[in-house]
């Protein structure tokens, strides 16, 4: 039999805490907005390659690019923004220079580095695309809510995400 005692004398490990499960109310919402986050990006990315031929996250790229002076943006700072690896952008932006939407660019300063840029056909895709996927998340989110509900959920998004962002600022 193996003696666990020999290796671990002396360790002292702190005692887990104890979890704090989630009472009835905090477990319905919690799958309510789960079901709910779910189900709309699963419509909005249908909708978008039914319309413009694109995933929703080929379009996030678009989109953050678009919003950039020269259109043009390093990699890393794209997949930081987007939360994608590196691979994942890779394989995205490839893809999007294929379609000649974007163009890969090295980075004068560092040899490893890269731009990705918006072409002018990567510009007028997006603006293609925009009106339907706007209109779908119109269409999907916010006709479905009050105004007072629109506040609501800006502040609980900013609720969490605010300290998400921080956590993964101190993290980096």
């Amino acid at each position: 039999m193996f003696n666990y005692s020999r290796y671990t004398s002396g360790v002292t490990a702190k005692p887990a805490p104890a979890t704090r499960w989630l009472d009835d109310s905090e477990s319905r919402a919690w799958r309510a907005f789960l079901l709910a986050s779910q189900l709309l990006m699963d419509q909005l990315d249908r909708e978008l390659q039914e319309e413009a031929g694109i995933p929703h996250a080929y379009y996030a790229i678009l989109v953050v690019l678009s919003e950039q002076p020269e259109h043009a943006l390093r990699m890393t700072e794209i997949a930081d923004r987007l939360l994608f690896s590196k691979s994942r952008l890779t394989h995205a932006i490839g893809r999007l220079e294929e379609r000649g939407w974007v163009e890969r660019v090295a980075c004068p300063t560092d040899r490893r580095g890269a731009y990705a840029v918006l072409t002018e056909d990567g510009l007028a895709a997006l603006a293609a695309a925009a009106p339907a996927h706007v209109a779908g998340v119109r269409r999907h989110l916010f006709d479905r809510l009050t105004p007072a509900q629109v506040e609501q959920l800006r502040a609980i998004g900013d609720a969490i995400a605010g300290p998400l962002i921080s956590d993964r600022t101190r993290e980096t």
